[in-house]
């Protein structure tokens, strides 16, 4: 299924992620760029982004600093899937 990227977008301001990442430059956390590259090839990708955004948890900030990473605020598996999928696609 092609990723749906304005509902991914839509999902992302409504969650405030562009608060702390930008598609392609460092702010706060992680260019989306940046994820997409770690994540890259990686059989288990989907699955830690999916443990990223849902379950609150530590996140080690650009500057070192650390603080809990926001929850998003669906539980809507499509939805999520979209926006991982754009993500990566970055």
């Amino acid at each position: 299924m092609a990723v749906d990227e304005d509902a991914a977008k839509a999902t992302a301001k409504r969650n405030d992620c562009f608060k702390c990442h930008a598609i392609d430059k460092t702010k706060k956390g992680p260019s989306y760029k940046k994820i997409a590259a770690k994540f890259k090839d990686k059989a288990d990708a989907e699955q830690k982004m999916v443990e990223q955004i849902t379950k609150e948890h530590k996140v080690k900030l650009e500057d070192g600093t650390e603080e809990t990473h926001k929850v998003i605020d669906t539980t809507d598996k499509a939805e999520i899937k979209n926006l991982i999928d754009w993500i990566r696609a970055q």
